[in-house]
């Protein structure tokens, strides 16, 4: 058995539901992983709050390495989208991302998710990058429309936001 002062030094985040007290740290999180798009402090604090059983923070040694903003639609169930995802340059490679996204999926809040959406601009590799890795985890081919539209939703001001929809495995649904 490994000493607890041992412990001390192993580098695997800690995840836990979001306190409304993690806002602040959220949005410098979300400010230093460039080009996410920045919400309020007071944004960030009301998702740590009201949307705490379907966000995810990730510790390691008492640094905010990791964040996922989710919410179950509220006209659609079966659908967990995912707002925001954020890994800090020090916890990068590890596939934390992935590792959050299941953590939030297997919540009791998510018991009757069937599968998972997000919006992705053309350029946000990162983004695409985890979407994929999860699909082919769940054995789902991404199903991508572009939805949010850089000429009638943002006036020429933000690139196109394409839906991506990846469907849940049997196995991860019954389990949720």
């Amino acid at each position: 058995m490994q000493h607890p002062r041992d412990l001390a030094s192993v580098k695997i985040p800690c995840l836990r539901t979001p306190l409304s007290e993690d806002g602040a740290d959220v949005w410098e999180l979300v400010r230093s992983c460039k080009p996410l798009d920045e919400n309020s402090m007071y944004c960030n604090m009301i998702q740590c709050d009201h949307f705490s059983e379907t966000c995810v923070l990730a510790e390691l040694r008492g640094e905010v390495v990791g964040w996922i903003s989710a919410y179950v639609l509220p006209d659609d169930p079966d659908t967990l989208f995912i707002w925001q995802v954020a890994v800090s340059e020090n916890a990068r490679g590890m596939g934390l991302g992935t590792t959050m996204l299941q953590e939030i999926l297997e919540r009791d809040a998510c018991e009757g998710v069937r599968r998972i959406q997000t919006t992705i601009t053309a350029d946000n590799e990162a983004s695409w990058a985890l979407f994929r890795k999860f699909g082919r985890l769940q054995g789902s081919p991404l199903d991508i429309q572009p939805h949010y539209k850089k000429s009638s939703h943002f006036q020429n001001r933000h690139q196109t936001e394409n839906l991506v929809t990846i469907p849940l495995a049997e196995s991860l649904a019954n389990a949720a």
